[in-house]
């Protein structure tokens, strides 16, 4: 089994995937020796870490450079997240996807988002399914996670959007759904149940128990940026402690 099929395979397990999102080689040999199975990268953890906003303002000559290292350095599967694509043009898309399979990456999330307006379905539709079509043609396997924004744009009746969304983006050729910021039980329930993709979830405050997600039929559970902004936070209680001690001590093995 390669390490595209492991990917699908572990997105058909009965329990949720835990994906860990790195920035970093050393943030995935972290994640991976830790037995977490699957990889993705975190677009915002990387623009920041080189000095970027997230949305895109990262050249994807510099991301691919960052997701390279770190795909040369791990043998877990590798997903990217690519945002939209960095293109308005389809085909470039596609150029960029290509560039990342030939380094090893097995999966990619594409959102329905620009500059946090959602695009209309039909739109995105179009999109997802001229890219699936053209990774056909070009035989290249890889494992689309269609990301749509309904909630964390706070959509109005973002459930039924969201349900409107998924089908669309079934039909299109997505192998998985991703639903950022939906965190109310019943809606998640609703949402597995419009599907037989995997539905993937991003930690956020007041998410459910991963037991409690995977009973709903949660299929993918992504760290997203969270880790990253969570040991930036350390970081910061780190120096200030060391400012404090006027030592370097307390940052030691005692």
């Amino acid at each position: 089994m390669n390490n595209y099929e492991l990917f699908k395979a572990l997105h058909y397990q009965d329990t949720p995937l835990l994906l860990g999102n790195v920035w970093n080689v050393a943030s995935a040999r972290i994640l991976e020796d830790n037995g977490i199975s699957a990889l993705g990268t975190s677009s915002s953890a990387i623009a920041d870490t080189l000095g970027y906003e997230d949305g895109e303002q990262i050249p994807f000559s510099e991301l691919l450079f960052v997701i390279g290292k770190i795909a040369r350095h791990v043998k877990a599967p590798l997903s990217a997240d690519i945002e939209r694509g960095y293109s308005d043009d389809p085909a470039v898309v596609v150029k960029h996807i290509e560039q990342l399979h030939d380094i090893g990456i097995v999966g990619i999330n594409l959102e329905d988002a620009v500059n946090r307006i959602i695009q209309p379905v039909e739109e995105f539709r179009r999109k997802l399914g001229f890219i699936r079509n053209e990774l056909a043609r070009k035989n290249i396997p890889l494992f689309i996670n269609a990301r749509t924004d309904t909630y964390l744009l706070k959509v109005p009746d973002a459930l039924n959007e969201t349900l409107l969304r998924i089908k669309a983006y079934e039909e299109a050729g997505a192998d998985s759904i991703f639903v950022p910021f939906v965190r109310d039980l019943s809606d998640i329930r609703q949402i597995t149940a419009a599907t037989a993709l995997p539905v993937n979830v991003l930690s956020m405050p007041e998410l459910p128990s991963f037991n409690a997600l995977g009973e709903a039929g949660v299929k993918r559970i992504s760290m997203g940026g969270s880790v990253y902004r969570s040991l930036n936070d350390h970081l910061k209680k780190v120096v200030y402690d060391i400012g404090v001690a006027g030592s370097f001590a307390g940052i030691f093995p005692s």
